[in-house]
């Protein structure tokens, strides 16, 4: 058995999700910002994190929900996902984004399982601006990874990560197989293998795994 764990947003996931919540409050560009600072390793993810959910606060769950349903695919991402699992991979997603998105989205992908975050939302049904969960800190993603191992009796030289921002270097520490895909430098840096490619599917190609 071996082990797949890729990060969600800007990976799995075309995108931002945080992001495409701030435009319907016309925040897009100030968290778009704090985002860049937090994944390029220039912010604290944890403040930034905090940051960016308290500006969310207001937002009609409703219109989150119709949000984390249509959230766009990294291209590749379907094919990459099951030819993994067809050549024994579990395939999971770490995300220090929020479990309203990557849970969707890893029923559409067929993954084994998905780790985020939570957005609180009122009685009232609107974000009250505050968020909670297992991937709140820089480190989170490599904490859950080791656990993950144990629990599955699976060794870092059987396990493959992908990422793209600076959080996900806890997980790049204990995984052999470290893929930084469309990354930050401070990510590239600690990898194995680099794709600049919009298409996920390079991944395959690098590993000689076939589609």
């Amino acid at each position: 058995m071996k082990l797949a764990v890729f990060d969600f947003d800007s990976t799995l996931m075309d995108g931002e999700t945080i992001d495409f919540f701030a435009e319907p409050l016309g925040l897009g560009k100030e968290v778009a910002a704090i985002t860049e600072e937090a994944m390029a390793g220039r912010m604290d993810f944890f403040m930034a994190l905090v940051a960016r959910a308290k500006l969310l606060k207001g937002l009609d769950v409703s219109v989150a929900q119709e949000i984390c349903e249509n959230l766009p695919m990294m291209p590749g991402a379907q094919e990459t996902v099951a030819a993994l699992k067809a050549d024994g991979y579990r395939v999971v997603c770490f995300s220090g984004g929020f479990r309203q998105a990557t849970t969707p989205m890893a029923k559409r992908l067929g993954l084994d399982a998905d780790f985020a975050n939570l957005l609180y939302a009122d009685s009232d049904g609107r974000l009250t601006g505050e968020v909670g969960g297992e991937m709140m800190y820089s480190d989170a993603k490599g904490d859950m990874l080791v656990r993950l191992q144990r629990l599955m009796g699976i060794g870092r030289e059987n396990t493959l990560v992908v990422g793209d921002g600076a959080n996900d270097l806890s997980m790049f520490a204990h995984a052999d197989t470290r893929v930084a895909f469309r990354a930050r430098p401070v990510l590239t840096e600690q990898a194995t293998h680099v794709v600049t490619e919009k298409d996920l599917r390079e991944i395959l190609v690098m590993l000689g795994i076939e589609r």
